[in-house]
């Protein structure tokens, strides 16, 4: 038996909503996005994020691996 259930959500108009900002770390000082001047702002845009792919397996022919 599967049963969902469905919670109606609430429509907010864009006066009843919160603007979210935006933070980030330059030079070891959190600030906000909103801040920053317009070349500051198209770096930031601009920027490219790291992101690190998991191995799928151990390196077996590493010289190490089979120490």
């Amino acid at each position: 038996m599967n049963i969902t259930k469905t919670i109606d959500q609430p429509e907010l108009k864009d006066e009843e909503r919160t603007r979210c900002e935006i933070w980030t770390r330059v030079m070891g000082y959190h600030r906000p996005v909103s801040a920053f001047n317009a070349g500051k702002r198209s770096e930031h845009a601009d920027r490219a994020y790291f992101c690190e792919h998991p191995r799928a397996a151990a390196d077996c022919t590493h010289p190490l691996a089979a120490a």
